[in-house]
């Protein structure tokens, strides 16, 4: 059984839709980050950039148990683990490692900045507030141009769609105007009406 040591945050639920939706046991470990606990030494042993998501699995590469931190590294390696979600045939692979990579370049980040300066910044900073929506906006648009083209990000369902998804979940926190992208709206509608996704979104309770 893997653990999963994890908080109710966008990249927190990447790795618990994943886990949903490959069909692997495992067992949560809340780590609250509103009250510190990612400085708690036990914690800092598995992730040492104190950031959840976390995962052990004690059955990793070899039969031996591996510690893996940043979500996009848990992604790629449960994908390989269970052989789902991430193509084998090498164009569509490197098709889908793009978008996880520009979530966690760009999507991940510039929301997360928007997020804060909108939202919990004790100072309202204009300049930082107006950087941040507009560069939430034009990424929105990217995403909506990339979804015209299929029904998912990089063609089939994949690690990329998992990792994009709860980041869109807060969109009002973001400035963003649903309507201007009917796309997303779409594609995160029929996510979200995945089990899997409805299930990992929950975690932890």
């Amino acid at each position: 059984m893997i653990d999963l040591y994890t908080w109710s945050t966008p990249n927190g639920r990447k790795v618990s839709i994943m886990l949903e939706e490959v069909g692997l046991a495992y067992r949560v470990h809340p780590i609250n980050i509103s009250k510190n606990e990612q400085f708690a030494p036990d914690f800092l042993a598995i992730s040492p950039n104190n950031k959840i998501p976390a995962i052990v699995d004690p059955k990793g590469p070899g039969g031996k148990p591996l510690a893996l931190f940043e979500s996009g590294a848990i992604l790629i390696y449960l994908a390989e683990k269970t052989g789902k979600l991430l193509p084998k045939e090498p164009a569509a692979r490197y098709d889908v490692l793009q978008w996880l990579m520009w979530q966690m370049g760009g999507f991940g980040p510039m929301l997360g900045q928007a997020h804060h300066f909108r939202k919990f910044a004790a100072e309202k900073i204009p300049y930082a507030i107006d950087r941040y929506t507009a560069e939430a906006a034009r990424l929105y648009g990217v995403l909506d141009k990339q979804l015209a083209k299929s029904d998912y990000v990089a063609g089939d369902y994949s690690i990329a769609d998992i990792a994009i998804y709860p980041w869109t979940q807060r969109y009002e926190w973001q400035g963003i105007d649903p309507e201007l992208f009917p796309n997303v709206t779409r594609w995160w509608k029929a996510l979200g009406d995945r089990p899997a996704v409805i299930k990992g979104m929950a975690i932890p309770s």
